[in-house]
């Protein structure tokens, strides 16, 4: 899967996490389910924005202007 498909899979997962939370119609458990499924989801999707300003950042060879570079 593509960089950019991934991330639209990600964010398409979030939706619907959050239009079935929205509904409240589920049981207690499966909301409960839902909202960790949903963390571990952004935290993925905040993962691959990461990787991907680092790699547009390395292909620069600087940080954008008004950015501090990142120590090794």
């Amino acid at each position: 899967m593509a960089d950019e498909e991934r991330l639209d899979a990600l964010v398409a997962r979030l939706e619907d996490a959050a239009r079935q939370l929205r509904a409240g119609e589920l049981p207690p458990e499966r909301a409960a389910a839902l909202v960790d499924d949903g963390a571990r989801i952004a935290a993925e999707a905040g993962a691959e924005l990461d990787r991907r300003l680092r790699a547009g950042d390395a292909a620069i060879g600087a940080p954008a202007p008004g950015q501090l570079a990142l120590g090794p």
